[in-house]
């Protein structure tokens, strides 16, 4: 929606990792540094972790598209939690293995092959592995193992393990992974972006998207919205989404302190919920039906909300120009004629334009406890 009030030509704070968005902060010229060296290597592990939303798979999806695909076979995993046998399968499909039946020794030995096949064709293989933090140990050695894969002197597998603050703690500290930890050949720690890169990041985002100074911002706005995320880009996205939807809504051409404080006091309240729920009347004379679950993917139908706000916005300036026209009229009989009229479009118009706020507040409060759900449910997902 703010999209279309300002003029751009995309979504600029959109929470999901698009290359297109990277943001050369300290720590991820830093990261990709390390990635450059590693993969230059051609072997071992590298090995990049940061907080939840700092943006890892966005700096690998600016990397990826670095590199020569056809002399780099690129296999990417997603894991959940993963035993010893489960991650070699994973693995295999990632790459395309057809196996069958779940026999481990067959998993390794189609993955060998296709490996070497990839060697002899010149192209090296490079496996991808996100959240890493949900590997058992035994499932981490595997990969080691994998690793050990050669043709001759030339290694078949480089791997890129990609996880949260407690991945890089496991690394570090299980004896069982030393054998693994000599393989790290690169390994970097995303910190949160500093304060005074605040205001380059936001900027950066909206000029990608056609951002020609409208809105603009105080400058502090980017101090509080450092304190409000602490340097996380997914959390910037997020108040950053809602302030320019807030700016959109009360037609703004310039975001303030006070209307970030109202979008992370707005925040604050749809996060907090009561200690318990209140003890429903009983009602013994009736039945109901069992609540159902919220869908696990709600859907939004964008483009029908465009519509039908787009048709409101019509109506109102249909009706505003009738106003006008009527009030413009210079002879006074003719006036007096339809002052009655005016005064009915007046209250159409009043009623009307009433009736949209509450309902634009409506959907706008929906939309923000959808997205903020799905937030949850993802980044609940992440840590289990």
């Amino acid at each position: 929606m703010f999209d279309n009030f300002y003029g751009l030509t995309g979504k600029p704070f959109q929470l999901t990792p698009d290359p297109e968005f990277y943001f050369r902060s300290i720590t991820h010229r830093k990261a990709l540094s390390y990635l450059g060296y590693g993969l230059a290597q051609g072997e071992g592990f590298i090995v990049i972790t940061g907080e939840v939303g700092a943006g890892k798979s966005t700096l690998v999806a600016h990397m990826m598209e670095s590199l020569d695909t056809s002399a780099v076979t690129v296999a990417q995993i997603v894991t959940s939690k993963l035993d010893d046998e489960e991650v070699i399968h994973v693995v295999a499909g990632a790459f395309g293995i057809d196996i069958e039946g779940h026999d481990k020794a067959t998993a390794l030995t189609e993955i060998e092959s296709f490996l070497h096949e990839e060697a002899r064709d010149g192209r090296r293989c490079l496996l991808v592995l996100d959240e890493a933090q949900n590997l058992a140990v035994e499932a981490l050695e595997e990969l080691r193992m994998l690793s050990n894969f050669q043709l001759g002197n030339h290694p078949l597998l480089q791997t890129l393990l990609l996880g949260q603050p407690e991945f890089r703690t496991t690394l570090q500290a299980d004896e069982r992974l030393e054998q693994l930890r000599q393989r790290v050949i690169a390994a970097h720690h995303l910190e949160p972006m500093q304060k005074g890169e605040i205001e380059p990041y936001i900027t950066h985002r909206l000029k990608i998207v056609g951002w020609d100074g409208n809105p603009s911002f105080d400058q502090r706005v980017f101090s509080e919205l450092y304190e409000a995320s602490g340097g996380i880009p997914r959390k910037i996205n997020q108040i950053a989404n809602r302030l320019m939807l807030l700016g959109a809504v009360e037609e703004r051409s310039r975001i303030d302190a006070a209307m970030l404080q109202n979008v992370l006091s707005e925040m604050a309240a749809e996060r907090a919920f009561p200690e318990a729920p209140p003890a429903p009347m009983p009602e013994p004379e009736k039945t109901f039906e069992p609540v159902k679950a919220m869908p696990t993917e709600p859907r939004i139908d964008k483009a029908m909300l465009e519509e039908y706000l787009a048709e409101r916005d019509a109506q109102i300036v249909e009706l505003q120009q009738a106003i006008v026209e009527l009030s413009d009229v210079r002879d006074t009989v003719i006036a007096e004629a339809v002052a009655p009229e005016i005064e009915t479009l007046r209250a159409q118009l009043a009623r009307v334009e009433a009736k949209c706020f509450e309902q634009e507040r409506t959907i706008r409060q929906t939309l923000t406890m959808l997205i903020d759900w799905i937030e949850s449910e993802m980044d609940s997902s992440k840590a289990a």
